[in-house]
């Protein structure tokens, strides 16, 4: 399996832009404003809609699991060697950057006896580390022994969300973007991390509004996800894990290329090589 390397998670995300996607101008302009404004808030997407969040998880899946069938990842785990020791999930919950040990004291918190509560003392003393002591293979099973219940796939799904999907979609919201946009930091989130130090989502995203207005600042969108692609690149480079940008390249690039900002299917795409199709 081709589990792609997630950076540690620094701190929380920073708070998403408040600024309304109004347009004020003149009475004069009346008319060319409704035009403008009406334009811009149809480019706004709303990713967390059922069937594009379903996309989401494909495109998602295909980068860090090698595959679109992303339910089937529930089960996952193993250590890839990229020192922040269990690798496991939908999302890529990892022991030694604390969104596996939120993961599981939330699953505890409504199921108190599963397979991996057991487990707590030794996943916080590893925690921040590459450390399997306490977890190895009995962990291994616990883990797989859980993901085959629902309560435990609601739990992945719900930190998932809590962490990366919903704090993606609503500063790309708030920034303007379409599904294509909010998209694209949700991949960024999921690799990176959220937090704002420069090699986090928001350092990306800092680092991309330097060179280009969000559409919600009146810019264009083409040329804002342009410049966060080539600030995430920048930073997915110094990485050796990550120097491969082809998630970037020849998948959200193709898309952008191609107009579609709504993700709207049938989508085509290659990523590490591997060719992917959703119709």
């Amino acid at each position: 399996m081709s589990k792609k390397l997630r950076p540690v998670l620094f701190g929380a995300l920073g708070a998403a832009s408040v600024a309304a996607l109004v347009i004020t101008t003149p009475a004069i302009a009346a008319n060319e404003a409704t035009s403008v404004s009406s334009a811009t808030a149809l480019a706004v997407g709303d990713l967390s809609a059922p069937a594009k969040k379903e996309i989401a998880m494909k495109l998602v899946s295909s980068a860090e699991n090698s595959s679109l069938d992303w339910k089937a990842q529930y089960k996952y785990i193993e250590d890839i060697g990229d020192g922040r020791g269990y690798t496991a999930g939908i999302i890529g919950f990892c022991s030694g950057t604390g969104d596996m040990l939120e993961l599981v004291e939330a699953y505890t918190n409504s199921v108190p006896d599963n397979p991996l509560a057991k487990f707590l003392p030794a996943l916080r003393k590893v925690n921040g580390t590459d450390s399997h002591s306490g977890l190895g293979s009995a962990f291994e099973s616990a883990w797989k022994q859980a993901a085959a219940t629902t309560a435990f796939q609601t739990a992945q799904n719900n930190e998932r969300d809590r962490v990366y999907f919903n704090p993606a979609v609503s500063q790309g919201k708030s920034d303007g973007l379409s599904n294509l946009g909010q998209f694209a930091y949700y991949d960024a989130i999921v690799m990176h991390g959220p937090g704002d130090s420069s090699d986090s989502f928001g350092g990306i995203r800092k680092a991309a509004m330097k060179k280009a207005k969000t559409p919600a600042q009146g810019g264009s969108e083409t040329t804002y996800l342009k410049a966060f692609f080539d600030a995430r690149k920048v930073i997915m480079k110094q990485e050796e894990a990550h120097a491969d940008t082809s998630r970037v390249d020849t998948e959200q690039l193709v898309f952008l290329n191609a107009g579609n900002f709504d993700l709207h299917t049938p989508l085509k795409w290659k990523v590490y090589g591997d060719s992917y199709t959703i119709n």
